[in-house]
């Protein structure tokens, strides 16, 4: 009997606008569910939605049901081909998200120049002039109304699906401050001329229709449109990595056609075709070398500093840069089939597979907002029932609304954000965002790349192993005589180094050999420098103590060049990419943090090794392809343990955007630096440290500022359900918790790097 064929699938991806916490993002999930057939997830952090229909389904239907659940959707563009220019084609959303956040800024700024001034006249005495309160409402009304529409807007939405989040506290809390004001200033004797706010320390009864809370609506509004216009600026620059990885393809290509050469636009290249490739150019797409050889520098792409030395039947890939001859390549991939493409997808996957962070404000307002309402509720009850009247039991229900008004909850996060991102930015950390400070405290283990993280990322000269009676220094300087006419990576690591023991002589006569090394007259001496094969064709055969020698150090995972001069030969050069001298001590600091260090790289297991023993590593993945990181990343994680991934190539950026927390070293490519969490600017290691340490303070800075605002509203709410919360005791406990979250964010300035 034949198995029932399954039904034919395909995905689809919106593009979700309108969302404010991670609760309409299962609100969308859970709307996008109960559609027959459809599979869905939604991602808070990167507002999209990986949708699996039926083949065939209309996508518009997806679309119309997230904005029934009144939110936004679109359906993204087709990403542009690797290398081209193609305008409007920009697949993650960016001339719409740039529109919003122009939006929020525009929003922020109005109010801003509106609320300070009215923030001011409330707090200090001295300013309140005749009328200052109706100067007050004029500048605090657009505020409220204008400035704060996105959280009305969404505190109805929420409230129609039985929600209550951080929007709900803030729009009630404004509402209630607003609407009591205008009872006051309108129905009360708040209006009166000459009325001041002076700062009185007692509690007494009071009808409430003298006081105005307009300061408390305006500053809330304020400081919260501040922290959202924060966090959407973090955002926007998710799709950045993307981008970079698109723009690094080459943008020209010469094709063969008809025995000639044809300059195209990269997008214009197909599969079969032949194109070539000068000294110094990217090739344009993946490819098998037809004819020429020529060392290949992939370290852009792969983040592996040793190049590649290829030849006619060799494979090549798309945007590595040909550091030697002229080579001619049959395109065998290309457009979305590219490997720089299929990375891209990896880096756009790990991001929108990442679990977003429900931010801490959401989750304590979530049972914080529902708990002030019923004690409104019960107070508004309780007094009507004790016979005071409507007037006093309406005051004090507002009153409960007005002092869980989280004026000082607005500045919690974005003050300890501003003051921790500032002192991490003069140490060279660069934070992205709040949902980055979470992953830092489960840290486990940290897993390095090698190249340009643990060492130096370029090739420098390691030993001289001179032959029995021969000169170190004189080995190394005519050598490095013959080197430096050459451009290719180890002949300008021997080069450089023996330039810096004094001047090199001139060389005459020179020639490279593809593939093997170089030939020349150095001071009448004819010299070769290059693989032994070379040597033995010059009839320069490797002594025994020379090629036990290279024995060794091939095992040790290094380069060897042989030397010689007429007739004979005079040693070796052994060239590798250094650890740099930091890498061992923050690898021991990095312990004492209770973080397990794990060595990545796509070089062979020996390399590997040497590298981890000289720095104290115990666990080393070597022999990985560029695109198995982020799977070796995957399988940590399958294991338990809560990953930050440390890297700096372009093939790290799918396992940065993987990993629960991604670090860049600033010294490598922008799409590293942009895949990941936290920026290091430094290229030391021990920046990690400091980058763990210094999140850690400023997630424990956020703590304890939204503990200590909640905890001043949540002792007042008592007092104001009493009817005993004098109004100005109510403004000098809101201006006390904002000023104790502010010190305490400020201490963060203090914040000293222990890697020093």
């Amino acid at each position: 009997m034949t198995a029932p064929s399954l039904p034919r699938t395909s995905a689809v991806e919106l593009e979700l606008g309108g969302m404010t916490c991670a609760s309409c993002a299962h609100r969308i999930e859970r709307k996008l569910n109960k559609l027959e057939g459809v599979e869905a997830t939604v991602n808070y952090a990167t507002e999209k939605a990986s949708v699996t229909v039926p083949e065939g389904y209309d996508p518009g239907l997806l679309v119309a049901e997230v904005q029934k659940a009144g939110y936004t959707a679109t359906l993204p563009a087709l990403p542009p081909t690797p290398g081209t220019d193609s305008p409007g084609e920009a697949f993650d959303g960016s001339e719409h998200a740039d529109h919003e956040l122009d939006a929020l800024r525009r929003r922020v700024l109005v109010c801003a120049v509106l609320a300070v001034p009215v923030i001011l006249m409330a707090m200090v005495p001295a300013l309140q002039f005749r009328n200052w309160q109706w100067a007050s409402l004029t500048l605090a009304a657009p505020v409220v109304v204008w400035g704060a529409w996105p959280f009305h807007r969404a505190a109805w939405t929420n409230l129609r699906h039985g929600a209550a989040t951080m929007d709900t506290l803030v729009s009630m809390g404004t509402l209630a401050a607003f609407g009591w004001s205008l009872y006051a200033l309108f129905l009360g004797h708040a209006g009166t001329p000459g009325m001041k706010h002076p700062f009185e320390f007692t509690i007494g009864h009071s009808d409430g229709a003298g006081n105005i809370y307009l300061e408390a609506a305006a500053g809330v509004t304020l400081f919260i449109l501040a922290g959202r216009y924060v966090e959407k600026r973090a955002k926007r620059r998710a799709g950045a990595a993307l981008r970079a990885l698109l723009e690094m393809g080459a943008k020209e290509v010469s094709v063969l056609r008809d025995g000639r050469e044809v300059t195209v636009p990269a997008g214009e290249l197909r599969a079969g075709e032949e194109f070539v490739v000068r000294p110094g150019e990217k090739v344009a797409t993946d490819g098998t070398v037809v004819s020429g050889t020529s060392a290949v520098d992939a370290s852009m792409l792969t983040g592996e500093s040793l190049p590649v030395e290829v030849g006619p039947g060799s494979e090549v890939t798309g945007a590595t840069v040909n550091a030697g001859g002229r080579l001619v390549v049959r395109a065998t991939r290309v457009g979305a089939d590219t490997q720089l493409a299929q990375m891209a997808r990896m880096v756009e996957d790990a991001q929108t597979g990442k679990a977003a962070v429900q931010r801490l404000a959401d989750r304590v307002s979530g049972v914080f907002v529902p708990v002030v309402v019923l004690i409104a509720l019960v107070t508004l009850g309780g007094w009507l029932l004790s016979g005071a009247g409507p007037t006093a039991a309406f005051t004090a229900a507002v009153a409960v609304l007005v002092i869980a008004c989280p004026c000082a909850l607005g500045l919690a996060t974005p003050t300890a954000l501003l003051v921790g991102t500032g002192r991490g930015a003069e140490l060279g950390i660069l934070i992205k965002g709040p949902e980055v400070l979470e992953s830092t405290r489960t840290v486990d283990t940290v897993v390095l790349d090698k190249t340009g993280t643990v060492t130096t990322g370029h090739m420098t000269l390691a030993e001289v192993v001179p032959a029995a009676g021969e000169d170190a220094a004189e080995v190394l300087r005519v050598a490095g005589a013959l080197e430096d006419s050459s451009e290719h990576p180890i002949a300008r690591a021997v080069a450089d180094a023996a330039r810096t023991a004094g001047d090199l002589p001139a060389a005459s006569g020179f020639a490279n050999v593809e593939g093997l090394g170089v030939t020349g007259t150095v001071e009448g001496r004819t010299v070769v420098v290059g693989r032994p094969t070379l040597l033995a064709e010059h009839h320069m055969t490797l002594t025994a103590d020379l090629a036990r020698a290279e024995a060794e150090h091939l095992q040790r995972g290094r380069t060897v060049v042989a030397v010689g001069w007429d007739g004979a030969p005079r040693g070796l050069l052994v060239v590798s990419d250094a650890v740099k001298p930091t890498s061992a001590a923050a690898v021991a600091q990095l312990r004492r943090l209770g973080l397990e260090p794990v060595l990545l790289t796509g070089d062979n297991a020996a390399t590997a090794r040497q590298v981890a023993d000289e720095v104290g590593i115990d666990t080393v993945i070597a022999d990985v392809l560029p695109q198995e990181k982020v799977e070796q990343v995957r399988r940590l994680q399958e294991q338990g343990r809560v990953v930050a991934m440390v890297g700096d190539g372009v093939n790290d950026a799918p396992a940065l955007a993987q990993a629960d927390l991604g670090l860049a070293m600033g010294t490598g490519t922008d799409v590293a630096i942009e895949a990941a969490d936290i920026t290091l600017v430094r290229g030391d290691l021990r920046s990690v440290v400091d980058a763990i340490g210094m999140a850690r303070r400023t997630l424990g800075t956020i703590r304890s500022n939204l503990f200590w605002a909640f905890a001043y509203n949540v002792a007042a709410i008592p007092l104001a359900a009493a009817g005993m919360l004098n109004p100005m005791l109510a403004g000098a406990a809101m201006a006390l918790s904002s000023v104790f979250v502010v010190g305490n964010s400020l201490r963060l300035r203090g914040f000293r790097a222990e890697a020093r």
